[in-house]
């Protein structure tokens, strides 16, 4: 088991903290688009809501179990949710479930962008400091950080095209009718979720790379990248 120090305690907080709303809201966001395309069974399950109470009830594991003891453990956070739905609203609307879909990751992204505009604000009206001795972010800017790096990585991860992810039914968004009840014939009749988690994580690493490169150019402060990854990344 990991050395717990507090330094270490007070980041694995952070992150979680973070991973708790970010999750919240991507299931929110699920159930809600989900209710506008008629589907009520999250709704009813109380999902669209931003309070995480009844998403840990329905993942107690994936929302807190498994996230803390990843931290206390490997010092990496792994954890996941899910919102309730119709299999048959599904296949009476598959273009409606392709949004339903990718409403999760576009949630993600959004908060992503918030951060990394809060940081680009706060850096350049000198809101947010780093430390000329130990080179690291301050508390504000390592919460923004952290915030930024999460939900870059969740949108991204929940968009590969492979089951169980949000991917791999968003691209029913570019099907037509015909192919998109053929497609879930597939995809719901057969027990894809665990190869399909296999091929995501293995998969995963080469691809986010170059993503993760290209939006901390494009969106960050080039003299906060530095401070941030000795910070939030600290092992």
């Amino acid at each position: 088991m990991a050395d717990l120090q507090p330094e270490l305690i007070a980041l694995g907080f952070i992150w979680y903290v973070a991973f708790l709303f970010s999750t919240t809201c991507h299931e929110a966001a699920h159930a809600l688009a989900a209710k506008i395309g008629g589907d009520d069974t999250a709704f009813v399950g109380g999902q669209v809501s931003l309070n995480p109470v009844p998403h840990i009830q329905r993942e107690p594991w994936g929302m807190v179990v498994f996230p803390i003891l990843s931290l206390i453990v490997t010092r990496n956070l792994f954890g996941w949710a899910s919102a309730p739905y119709d299999p048959l609203w599904e296949r009476r609307h598959p273009r409606r479930a392709a949004w339903m879909a990718l409403a999760g990751p576009a949630t993600n992204y959004t908060l992503m962008l918030i951060a990394a505009v809060t940081l680009r604000l706060g850096w350049t009206y000198h809101w947010l400091r780093v430390d000329e001795t130990s080179g690291r972010a301050d508390f504000p800017t390592s919460v923004l950080g952290v915030f930024f790096f999460l939900n870059l990585l969740l949108g991204t991860f929940n968009l590969l095209p492979v089951p169980p992810l949000d991917g791999s039914t968003g691209i029913m968004l570019f099907m037509g009718e015909n192919r998109a009840q053929r497609y879930l014939d597939w995809l719901r009749g057969n027990s894809y979720a665990m190869v399909g988690l296999v091929v995501a994580v293995f998969g995963f690493q080469y691809i986010f790379g170059p993503i993760e490169g290209a939006a901390m150019d494009a969106l960050l402060p080039r003299q906060l990248l530095l401070p941030l990854f000795r910070t939030i990344f600290r092992h």
